[in-house]
């Protein structure tokens, strides 16, 4: 071999020794680990001295001192907390922040390759944060390519988060962008354009056709005569909607952040409403009462005021801001399940703890958003049998992270460890 050959082929595999702390399966399918932090975080409470058994893909055991084999590998993990893997439960792997490029220049100027290279890309980022798992509320005009991201990250083609997929979303013909154009003109939307019970029976249908797992729905966009935001679907149109996605065992997923377009959310028996910027103490106690869950997405709109020169150092905040604390509020008070989902896409993928900071600013304990990013999660979407708690059985989906998230949520992105179904894809020693 060539002296120059030589040294390129060395240097490959040095890159790809340094590469595979960080991004290879290591472990084979049928291997035991033991792992050893200092604290486990079950999903639900904090554990001194934990240990956890991990068989193939598999959480065998969770406990103190516990008995393994001498063929079981042992990672030692000291001063790190091992939770589960996390759950963003409000994510768009499709889009990237609009501080970079307009959302209606990506829906109509940016190619489907293009758009589906950036979301494996932004899958990756996501996994090696620590979020094992993605609820994906919408294309945004790329069509089913989410379905695609997921089976490619399913067959190992990229690393990435498992994914629920919800494909192109529904919106009310006419109520949503992009906007603006010619009459004549057919302009690609944002979502999918559906009308009257039979049609969003229909639509609701050819989705889970094309792979969707949760359905969304705007309850209501800026579509009002001035542009302010008024609720799109009737009660009858949502209910049809939620009919069919329940008979197939699919969640909904409602846009809204009107107080009327809450309330027919709730009265069409939503599973999760997204935003609820809008909300009152009454639309809270009705969610509370029927079991909505709210997934506020605090972080997009502190991205999207920060694009407009609001800086969170002067110590003021926007109007919209502003409002958006006493809603958050009212449905703490209230006693709503709060997801944890950021709406990430408007901001950095990769970023998604920032919306679990984002919660503690807002008024929720640390140990209150760990739940959320796990086992309410887990809960509201339906993965509990397999996701969202350190249990025996379940999943191995878990991330260890230095210090103790509880005495300060930001240790959550002190990554040290990341593991879906067993594999570690992401170990700093």
């Amino acid at each position: 071999m060539h002296k120059p050959t030589f040294l390129l082929a060395l240097a490959f595999c040095l890159q790809v020794l340094l590469s595979s702390r960080t991004v290879a399966q290591k472990n084979p399918a049928d291997s035991s680990l033991l792992l050893v932090p200092a604290r486990v975080f079950d999903g639900e409470q904090m554990h001194e001295g934990w240990e956890v058994l991990v068989e193939g893909n598999i959480i065998k055991a969770v406990g103190a001192k516990l008995k393994v084999d001498a063929q079981t590998q042992r990672i030692e993990l000291p001063g790190t907390t091992l939770l589960p893997g996390l759950i963003e439960g409000h994510s768009h792997l499709l889009l990237h922040p609009y501080n970079e490029t307009l959302w209606t220049d990506q829906v109509l100027r940016e190619s489907i390759a293009e758009r589906a290279i950036r979301g494996g890309k932004h899958a990756e980022a996501t996994l090696m944060a620590g979020f094992t798992t993605v609820r994906d509320l919408g294309t945004e005009g790329a069509g089913y390519e989410d379905v695609g991201l997921a089976q490619a990250i399913e067959k190992g083609v990229i690393s990435g988060p498992r994914m629920l997929c919800a494909t192109k979303a529904l919106v009310a013909t006419g109520s949503y962008k992009p906007d603006g154009f010619r009459n004549d003109w057919e302009v690609p939307q944002g979502a999918e354009e559906t009308s009257g019970i039979d049609g969003i029976m229909e639509t609701v249908r050819s989705q889970i056709k094309h792979g969707a797992e949760v359905i969304k729905l705007y309850g209501d966009y800026g579509w009002g005569l001035d542009g302010q935001a008024m609720p799109t679907f009737t009660v009858a149109e949502m209910k049809a909607a939620v009919e069919v996605a329940h008979s197939s065992g699919r969640t909904v997923a409602v846009h809204a952040a009107t107080p009327e377009g809450m309330r027919r959310a709730i009265a069409a028996g939503a599973n999760t409403i997204e935003h609820g910027d809008g909300g009152t103490e009454e639309i809270f106690r009705m969610m509370k009462k029927q079991g909505v869950a709210l997934c506020p997405t605090l972080s997009a709109g502190e991205a999207i005021a920060s694009y407009q020169s609001w800086e969170r150092a002067s110590g003021e905040l926007p109007e919209r801001l502003v409002q958006k604390q006493k809603s958050f509020k009212a449905a703490l008070d209230a006693g709503v399940t709060i997801c944890m989902g950021g709406d990430v896409g408007v901001y950095t993928h990769g970023d998604n703890a920032r919306e679990m900071e984002a919660m503690v600013r807002y008024g929720m304990s640390p140990l209150a958003v760990l739940r959320s990013s796990t086992s309410v999660n887990a809960d509201a979407f339906q993965l509990q049998a397999k996701l969202g708690r350190i249990r025996e059985g379940l999943l191995a989906d878990m991330i260890a992270v230095d210090g103790n998230p509880v005495e300060d949520i930001s240790a959550i992105r002190k990554i040290r460890l990341v593991m879906k179904a067993g594999k570690i894809y992401r170990h700093e020693e």
